[in-house]
């Protein structure tokens, strides 16, 4: 399926859950790869804000991505994010949803508000 590049440059993003790795087999706890250097994948959680609206999301990074010094809470930068929509069929249940994955993520500063100042 086609890829999205998410433009990230208008938008807040905070970390919220600290780096893991992302398993590929529940059963057997296979760690996820990635399938064109094997590298192993790691996900965060992040919540994604812009325009007043906000949206909490898993991203899939490749471990050697992970920068250091990431801090939850703290604004994060996801160079490289891009969305692929996903279906299946699980149990006979049709499920869909969108998939993130970034190059990487790194600290990022907050950005400068502008208008009033509350």
């Amino acid at each position: 399926m086609r890829t999205i590049r998410v433009e990230t440059s208008g938008a807040t993003i905070l970390l919220t859950e600290a780096p893991e790795p992302k398993v590929r087999d529940r059963q057997t706890g296979e760690i996820a790869k990635d399938a064109n250097s094997g590298e192993a994948l790691m996900t965060i959680g992040v919540v994604y804000i812009e325009d007043g609206e906000s949206s909490l999301i898993k991203v899939t990074v490749p471990e050697g991505g992970i920068s250091e010094g990431l801090t939850l809470g703290a604004p994060v930068s996801l160079p490289g994010l891009v969305a692929r929509p996903w279906e299946s069929v699980f149990n006979g249940q049709q499920r869909h949803g969108i998939a993130y994955r970034a190059a990487a993520v790194t600290p990022a500063a907050f950005p400068a508000t502008t208008g009033a100042a509350a």
